[in-house]
C-alpha cells in the first residue's frame, strides 16, 4: 500500500492552554458553532505560518469533538469541527472513493472533519500507521473524491 507523503505537515510545538485561559474571542467562536460545549482542552499551534488553535470538548450528550480555529483578519473562526466514527459509518460514496488507495486495508481509525464551509474530510488511518492519516476522501456536494494533497486544516 501506498502512504501519501503530503500527510506530513510542518508544525510548530504545539502550547498546551487550559481551558480556563483562552481568549474570550476563542470561546464565543467556539460557543457560536456549538453552544452546549464543554472545554476540556486547548492548544495553540502554527503550521504553514498559519496560527490555529485545537479545543477539544464535549457535547451535552458526551460526544466528544475537537474544533480548530484559525486566526483570519475577521478575527478567530472554526474552520472544522472533528470526531472519530465507525468506518460502516463513512458514507457508501466517501468508501467508494477510498477502496482504491486502501486496496484491502480496512482503517482502524476515521476522523470526521465538517468543515465550516459545508465540505466533510474523511481522514483514514491504516494498520501500523496510527500517528498520521493515510488518506484523505473528501465530499462536496453529493461528490467523493480523494484528495491528492493534504487538505489544509
Amino acid at each position: 500500500m501506498v502512504m501519501l507523503a503530503f500527510l506530513s505537515p510542518i508544525l510548530a510545538a504545539a502550547a498546551p492552554i487550559p481551558p480556563a485561559d483562552l481568549p474570550a474571542a476563542i470561546v464565543a467562536a467556539i460557543e457560536r458553532e456549538i453552544p452546549d460545549i464543554t472545554i476540556t482542552g486547548a492548544e495553540r499551534k502554527t503550521r504553514d505560518g498559519r496560527h490555529y488553535y485545537d479545543v477539544e470538548g464535549l457535547r451535552l450528550n458526551g460526544e466528544e469533538v475537537e474544533l480548530d480555529l484559525l486566526h483570519t483578519p475577521q478575527g478567530w473562526q472554526v474552520v472544522e469541527i472533528q470526531r472519530d466514527i465507525a468506518w460502516v459509518d463513512v458514507p457508501a460514496n466517501a468508501r467508494a472513493a477510498a477502496l482504491p488507495a486502501l486496496k484491502d486495508a480496512v482503517p482502524v481509525r476515521v476522523i470526521e472533519s465538517i468543515q465550516t464551509d459545508g465540505r466533510i474530510i474523511y481522514e483514514l488511518f491504516v494498520p501500523g500507521a496510527p500517528a498520521k492519516p493515510a488518506f484523505e476522501v473528501m465530499t462536496d456536494d453529493g461528490k467523493a473524491h480523494l484528495l491528492t494533497e493534504e487538505w489544509p486544516h
